[in-house]
């Protein structure tokens, strides 16, 4: 029997992507927590996702992908960067990096865990960035991280008018409302090849897991800093647009 989709993405620290990236095993999916089928074929779709609400079609701009992985999401961003003629900085471990291949002048490799382990590069870059992606990140942040700590330093990098993507938001409460309509359960049936419901657990508490509480609290957090923050629904053609969502944070 198939398993439901939401477990396919572990609970997982920077440590164990670090261990992961050097496992030649996996493949690039799997290197960043996903199964091969919940990327292939997927990653261009997501990637204009991303370059629409963070608006990577223009020039002469200065990109930071917090996170960034190795999968060919990491190598779309790069290459639309050279298109473009952007500063790039990918930030993840040098193990995560070293499956990144680019020898380019205007594409900037940051080695450590963000933000404890980049206190210099943060203090270089104050207000530096147009943009900023953190994609399918957050859910990980939360297990070893302060996770308001960690986007109150992301946003003192923003540049006026400087976009901060949260993106691909595992929220457990968005989910919960998605397998509890008739649509959810025919999804989860048609995905298991079974006649059963899914698990769903309402009024519990939901440990090391985003939830409504905190996606609100993030964007009403922002927007009492003089920011603009928005909480926006991933394209429907997307893998996993039925239970995850992305914010975006404006610098004014």
């Amino acid at each position: 029997m198939a398993s439901t989709p939401d477990k396919m993405n572990k609970k997982m620290t920077f440590t164990n992507f670090k261990h992961m990236a050097l496992d030649a095993s996996l493949s690039q999916s799997e290197k960043i927590g996903f199964p091969d089928s919940y990327r292939e074929n997927y990653e261009p779709l997501i990637f204009v996702d991303i370059k629409a609400k963070l608006a990577l079609d223009k020039s002469k701009i200065n990109v930071l992908d917090v996170g960034c992985g190795c999968s060919e999401l990491t190598k779309l961003v790069i290459q639309n960067s050279l298109d473009r003629k952007q500063q790039i900085y990918l930030l993840d471990s040098e193990e995560m990096l070293n499956n990144v291949i680019c020898e380019q002048k205007s594409i900037h490799k940051i080695y450590g865990k963000f933000p404890m382990e980049c206190e210099d590069f943060i203090d270089a870059h104050q207000q530096k960035f147009n943009a900023i992606l953190v994609y399918s990140v957050m859910q990980h942040v939360i297990l070893d991280s302060n996770i308001f700590d960690f986007i109150d330093q992301l946003v003192g990098l923003l540049c006026v008018g400087g976009k901060l993507l949260l993106g691909d938001l595992p929220n457990i409460s968005k989910r919960n409302r998605f397998f509890s309509s008739d649509s959810g359960i025919k999804f989860h049936q048609q995905f298991t090849q079974t006649d059963s419901e899914p698990d769903i657990r309402l009024l519990q508490l939901e440990r090391d897991k985003i939830d409504d509480g905190m996606i609100f609290g993030i964007l009403q957090r922002y927007r009492g800093f003089g920011f603009e923050s928005y909480l926006i629904p991933q394209g429907v053609e997307l893998p996993l647009s039925n239970r995850r969502e992305d914010i975006l944070i404006v610098r004014n």
